[in-house]
């Protein structure tokens, strides 16, 4: 039997701290949350995350953005961005133009039909993810986002001083 990393720090606490076992509980959430996700877009759709994550981003923005904005907001370089793109646009999920302010620079955007496929994958995620997180209160799930909040922030303040 194959046991996760946190399975293995809670079997010899004596050898992990507990800000280690919290972490690892973190990404042990993480990645078979994600990893359900990932599957289920794949069998339901037969749609990667990243593609869908793609197809998120431009869903807020109608007018559409350019690859850079969109590869800031997914936090990927440009040339990942690319060849989403690319597969996009030969689907006929994205509409991609140049900028009128930069003819250098190109713009994509959904397309109608894009939009429309989006939504429909958009509203079964969101019953996934409800349903995944089923057995917590509301209150539970405000005192989980209350902490994760504390937890990034610690973060973002370690990352900042390590930086400085």
């Amino acid at each position: 039997m194959t046991l996760d990393s946190e399975t293995k720090a809670v079997e010899l606490p004596e050898h992990h701290g507990d800000e280690l076992r919290l972490w690892l509980r973190l990404l042990t959430c993480t990645t078979l949350i994600e990893g359900e996700v990932r599957s289920r877009l794949r069998e339901r759709f037969d749609v990667t995350l990243p593609r869908f994550d793609l197809m998120a981003q431009l869903d807020k923005v109608p007018e559409g953005m350019t690859l850079s904005d969109v590869s800031k907001r997914m936090m990927v370089s440009n040339g990942n961005v690319t060849g989403l793109v690319e597969r996009l646009v030969e689907s006929g999920h994205l509409d991609r133009r140049t900028s009128e302010a930069d003819r250098r620079v190109q713009v994509i955007r959904l397309t109608k039909a894009g939009r429309a496929e989006f939504r429909k994958m958009a509203a079964e995620h969101e019953l996934w993810i409800a349903d995944m997180f089923g057995d917590l209160t509301p209150k539970d799930v405000r005192e989980l986002m209350r902490l994760l909040a504390k937890t990034k922030a610690s973060a973002q303040r370690s990352a900042k001083a390590r930086a400085g």
